[in-house]
């Protein structure tokens, strides 16, 4: 309220939405994922595959992924792999049902900034996301 006229506060311009991409070939996973993201405040983009994701024209707008590191096609390795020769600006969450020294070795090569072991809980997920946008700056 305007403390002069009484009036409302003109409306504030539209924060953009946060963006939150998530690669995983399971339908079920992609579904809960982003219907959980939604709900607490985020954009969600879901992809079927590594390739449909690196297909994008631009990902400027990309605020975090969500990998899942055993997928048909690609891997996640692989993803991040072509992402670290585009320069990425995103941090990465991976999620796998299966973890060994290598794959996770591999993913910090490729600076993932968490690793989920698939079933995560929802806090899990939200405190991974929230950490990898901090770490966005």
């Amino acid at each position: 309220m305007n403390e002069t006229t009484g009036c409302p506060a003109p409306a504030s311009p539209a924060i953009p939405m946060t963006i939150v991409c998530i690669v995983d070939d399971d339908v079920s996973v992609r579904k809960s994922l982003a219907n959980l993201l939604r709900s607490a405040g985020y954009a969600a983009r879901v992809f079927v595959s590594g390739e449909e994701f690196l297909s994008l024209e631009s990902f400027d707008d990309v605020a975090c992924l969500l990998l899942d590191l055993k997928m048909n096609g690609l891997s996640g390795i692989e993803v991040m792999q072509a992402l670290a020769l585009m320069d990425r600006k995103f941090p990465v969450i991976c999620m796998s049902a299966y973890w060994d020294e290598a794959t996770l070795a591999e993913s910090s090569r490729y600076e993932a900034i968490e690793c989920l072991r698939k079933p995560f809980s929802s806090d899990a997920l939200l405190n991974a996301v929230e950490l990898a946008l901090q770490a966005r700056g």
